[in-house]
């Protein structure tokens, strides 16, 4: 036994208030979980893609809410932008490391739901 130390409580970590409307998080969560947001973050968990690659892979998906989604998810810290400066400009989105964390789960709910959904052909 070490005598003299006391072991006391560690300080409390400082924590956002999620349920208050003015809490920065609570934004954060309403990008990833918008209806084209989680379409994003999956469609970009393997590969870099291009806007229009983007735009093919996600159906349904306008190009304003899917430009809209992507601005959010930027500025949000979760989706990197990379303008290639060639005329015209090749613009391609990919998941920061904070995008990659935040996708892993909404994958694995995803191939859940999947797995557990009867095959298209036996419907």
């Amino acid at each position: 036994m070490t005598e003299g130390v006391q072991f006391g409580r560690p300080a409390p970590v400082k924590r956002y208030e999620v349920f208050h409307t003015d809490c920065p998080a609570r934004a954060v969560v309403d990008h990833v979980t918008s209806r084209w947001g989680v379409w994003v973050l999956i469609a970009l968990r393997n590969d870099d893609l291009r806007f229009h690659e983007l735009r093919e892979s996600i159906r349904g998906v306008s190009e304003k809410m899917l430009s809209q989604t992507l601005r959010a998810l930027v500025q949000d810290g979760l989706v990197r932008r990379e303008v290639e400066p060639t005329t015209p400009p090749q613009v391609t989105y990919g998941l920061t490391e904070f995008g990659r964390e935040l996708g892993e789960p909404l994958t694995d709910l995803f191939d859940r739901i999947t797995r557990r959904l009867s095959p298209p052909d036996a419907r």
